[in-house]
């Protein structure tokens, strides 16, 4: 394979920012001008800010046609990329790599994709880790026929879309289950409906989890940590969790049950902090992090599937904002705060029933996306290493 350094192939550019002291830079500007946190490793359609021709003038910053491929250079998004699909301009830390004739652009933004890890390794600097555009014009890219290159990005851009659409359907029918508990209960702090309510820890019990301490060889059990709360509202295979090692089982508390449900309780992203599953470990050992709480109900005239659906909705979640400066935390007292509507069970139990049958199709949908995600991931190994 012929390889070639980036800078040998196209021209690079740096953004920059105009001084934010004078207005005339900014009001009225009609020049869109990006930020590094647009690069998420997608395609880039839109700008949140704009500067005016004469704060272009006036600064170092450089339009991009579209089909650039712009990289991040630092902090948290660093190493990440983005297909730009119009034309704009960005700051210091965007650097934009501009279509040339040898490169299908789109090759080029799948390669560095697969290059991130390797990107991360090469940072440096400590709470602001960071790359150049100088690292950016010296990496090695390689470079097969265009037909080749072409093949190969038909094929990656086909499995994105699939990838693209089955999470558009998952979203849908999260969407279905949302308005069909709103069509049914209403909103669950204004209790428009007027049922009776309850204190949330009045119908079951909270249990933090706690900081174990870890073996390289003991008890091996399968624990839910915060980093399992993105995809799921419900666990029901917690095989397939991490598992950790510890010097002994855990005591009975820190077991889950079926039917138990977990909040994160802290972590540096603020949009976690009281997410929360309903889970099914049934007779496999499972325990919880630290960085969780374990709720445990005790009251029969509340179903999961509706509890779980109302600790879900945008106005309970404000009640359980996190409380931090930067590490969000939620707690106990918080969650004491909460008041519960409860209504008949009959209706708790359409509502369940309802939510099992979408929950099928979900299921269906999350495992031909998890099969399409096997694909990509084998094939950007097969094409990039």
């Amino acid at each position: 394979m012929n390889y070639k350094k980036i800078e040998e192939l196209t021209t690079v550019v740096t953004g920059g920012t105009p001084s934010t002291s004078k207005h005339e830079y900014w009001d009225g500007g009609t020049i869109p001008w990006l930020q590094s946190g647009c690069c998420q490793n997608c395609e880039v359609f839109s700008a949140d800010k704009y500067i005016t021709q004469e704060g272009y003038d006036n600064s170092s910053t450089r339009m991009m046609p579209p089909e650039t491929v712009m990289i991040a250079l630092t902090g948290a998004t660093a190493g990440k990329v983005g297909y730009l699909r119009f034309e704009a301009c960005g700051n210091q830390s965007i650097t934009g790599i501009l279509p040339c004739e040898s490169l299908n652009q789109r090759f080029l933004y799948f390669y560095l994709l697969s290059r991130r890890e390797q990107i991360l390794a090469d940072c440096i600097g400590g709470a602001q880790p960071h790359i150049s555009q100088g690292y950016v014009k010296n990496m090695a890219i390689p470079v097969p026929t265009m037909e080749d290159q072409n093949n190969i990005v038909e094929r990656l851009v086909n499995l994105t879309s699939i990838i693209a659409n089955r999470k558009r359907q998952i979203e849908l029918l999260d969407e279905l289950i949302k308005a069909r508990f709103v069509e049914l209960f209403g909103d669950p702090v204004l209790n428009e409906k007027g049922w009776e309510t309850r204190q949330f820890l009045d119908m079951g019990s909270c249990k933090n989890g706690m900081n174990f301490h870890y073996e390289d060889s003991g008890v091996e059990l399968n624990c839910l940590g915060v980093g399992d709360f993105k995809d799921y509202a419900v666990i029901t295979n917690t095989g397939l969790l991490p598992t950790v090692s510890l010097n002994e089982m855990p005591s009975e508390e820190y077991l889950l049950r079926d039917d138990d449900i977990v909040f994160v309780r802290s972590n540096g992203n603020k949009a976690l902090v009281g997410r929360s599953v309903a889970v099914y470990p049934g007779d496999t050992p499972t325990t919880f992090s630290g960085f969780c709480i374990r709720y445990r109900k005790h009251d029969d005239s509340i179903t999961i599937p509706y509890l779980l659906r109302v600790l879900k909705t945008d106005s309970i979640r404000k009640k359980m904002a996190g409380r931090g400066a930067n590490i969000q935390n939620l707690n106990q007292q918080i969650l004491g705060t909460l008041i519960i509507p409860v209504p008949p069970l009959d209706l708790q139990d359409q509502f369940a029933e309802f939510v099992k049958q979408v929950d099928k199709s979900k299921v269906a949908v999350q495992k031909a996306l998890a099969e399409t995600r096997t694909l990509f991931d084998s094939l950007m190994q097969e094409y990039f290493g």
